[in-house]
């Protein structure tokens, strides 16, 4: 949504003069960095990230209001329950990067009548019960919550793991590419390998093999999407979010058995 009204803004930049925001609110899926400052710049006002789930009920961590206490890129700091960083396969915590887990009274205390979600999902440590998020992320030197991707998004080509997060902030670094979303594509020999749909902006003639050469220049070999799909809008889930999972079915990159 936020990618939308800034692809429309330079032609009501009369409305944005006169009707100032006090601040912007970004939350429901992870904001790219570019689009952060790109909203800021346009509208003249903060943009307040926050990362919450239903679980949660629902906010768990958000970016600051304070002007200048926004980090592009994270979710924000702790607002609400306990954050730490657990092992994704072990239970217990970490330092570094891992996944996403959360304590406190605003948790949910389980899934009715699903034992088997409940074992996957919780765990005790430190005399502590934690939940597990499903989201892979990292704390900065500052508390500042960076999020790299789900688990279950997260790409595994050859057993290399790729954050599309990642290739996501790098490939709009591209000045004609207004939106993009990385997802996985079966490969027969490595299990899984890198695609990307993007939306280019209006009158753009970039093909996929200059932004296959953006991306070379800017990340590891292993990283670079092999497939790239310009289309003029990327499908949409039910509730208007870009998903990964599945994409490549509903774009045709799956051979049906």
């Amino acid at each position: 949504m936020h990618q939308a009204i800034l692809t429309r803004a330079a032609r009501n930049s009369d409305v944005i003069d006169t009707v100032p925001l006090r601040f912007l609110r970004s939350s429901s899926a992870s904001l790219p960095a570019q689009v952060m400052v790109t909203l800021n710049q346009t509208f003249r006002a903060p943009v307040v990230e926050a990362y919450g789930m239903t679980e949660a009920a629902h906010q768990m961590a958000c970016n600051p209001l304070t002007s200048g206490t926004q980090k592009p890129g994270a979710v924000g700091v702790p607002a609400g329950p306990k954050m730490r960083i657990a092992h994704e396969a072990e239970d217990h915590l970490i330092d570094g990067t891992g996944e996403v887990v959360i304590s406190g009274p605003n948790v949910t205390p389980g899934y009715e009548n699903n034992p088997e979600a409940n074992a996957k999902n919780f765990f005790e440590f430190d005399s502590v019960r934690w939940f597990r998020t499903g989201d892979q992320g990292a704390f900065d030197a500052d508390g500042y919550l960076h999020l790299t991707g789900r688990l279950k998004e997260i790409i595994n080509r050859g057993g290399e793991k790729i954050s599309p997060l990642e290739v996501d902030g790098v490939l709009l670094d591209h000045p004609d590419i207004a939106q993009v979303v990385t997802f996985a594509t079966p490969h027969a020999k490595l299990g899984e390998e890198v695609a990307a749909a993007v939306v280019l902006t209006d009158g753009s003639s970039t093909t996929e093999k200059d932004i296959r050469a953006f991306a070379t220049e800017r990340m590891a070999d292993f990283k670079v999407p092999r497939k790239i799909i310009i289309l003029d809008e990327i499908p949409k889930g039910a509730t208007g979010k870009m998903q990964r999972i599945g994409l490549a079915e509903k774009l045709g990159l799956v051979e049906k058995a």
